[in-house]
């Protein structure tokens, strides 16, 4: 039985440093990973908020100043960081360009592969966040925040990327059936982005549309953890938490459905 753990670690570790290796055997590319995200929210987000407030009047919109809003931008881009990084890209090639094959021969299961690839950039990325947690407390935008409340939004933001890489990893498998799946993924990601509070508060959405929203998975993937970060959560935290373990398992059986599905109709194109 120990034989058999530590042979499944090598498989796991193994496999997560040739990942690590691809992520980071160009140097320039992983610069703009660590700077991109903190650049364009100066050039973009800070100025687009700060317009429109100078360009309204209003000292507050629907509760927030300039400041919170800043901050609670600030705040998304690392959920987005640390929990909203991963996309089923190269699953659908390995589906659409026939390598799938390999992995129904090898020791290591298909999704054992992409499990392991995601958990090993989900290093990097926690890496990432940390920088740019850095340089956002360093430039005063993340004032007023606690330690506790970072790290209590941080540890939540964890659980939400297992959602984020199942609902992927389900997209990924559509390949099956279509010849691209990226449209998937747009529209599901455009679809996030409003509803979960990741363009804008739900503050300024009608209550009766954020009471809906409550029965999605939306809200508890950006809004939340941004709001646990801030400390104004209202509520017990275990459960957001147990809703999107609800919905990780919701989004692992449909995939599951898919993967035996799709392999009825795999007849190894690309081999």
């Amino acid at each position: 039985m120990k034989s058999k753990i530590i042979i499944e670690w090598h498989k796991w570790y193994a496999t997560m440093r040739i990942s690590w290796s691809n992520e980071l055997a160009y140097k320039i590319n992983f610069c703009l990973l660590v700077l991109g995200p903190t650049i364009v929210f100066f050039f973009v987000k800070y100025n687009l908020w700060s317009s429109i407030f100078s360009a309204t009047g209003l000292p507050l919109i629907q509760g927030y100043d300039l400041t919170a809003m800043l901050q609670y931008q600030a705040l998304v881009m690392l959920v987005a960081l640390a929990g909203q990084s991963y996309n089923s890209m190269n699953l659908s090639q390995d589906i659409r360009m026939g390598r799938i094959s390999a992995y129904l021969i090898y020791p290591f299961q298909f999704w054992q592969f992409h499990t392991a690839s995601f958990l090993s950039f989900q290093v990097i990325q926690v890496a990432v966040t940390m920088v740019t947690l850095l340089v956002l407390y360093l430039t005063g935008i993340l004032e007023g925040l606690t330690g506790l409340h970072l790290v209590q939004g941080l540890a939540y933001t964890s659980l939400v990327s297992f959602f984020w890489f199942a609902t992927a990893f389900a997209q990924g498998l559509v390949s099956f059936w279509l010849e691209e799946s990226w449209a998937i993924r747009v529209m599901f990601n455009i679809m996030t982005g409003f509803l979960s509070g990741a363009m804008f508060p739900l503050e300024i959405y009608p209550a009766w549309f954020v009471g809906i929203l409550k029965w999605t998975p939306f809200p508890y993937v950006t809004y939340v953890p941004v709001k646990i970060m801030t400390g104004t959560y209202v509520g017990n935290q275990l459960i957001p938490a147990g809703v999107v373990v609800m919905w990780i398992l919701i989004a692992y059986f449909i995939a599951a459905i898919l993967w035996r599905r799709g392999l009825r109709l795999h007849t190894a194109a690309g081999m």
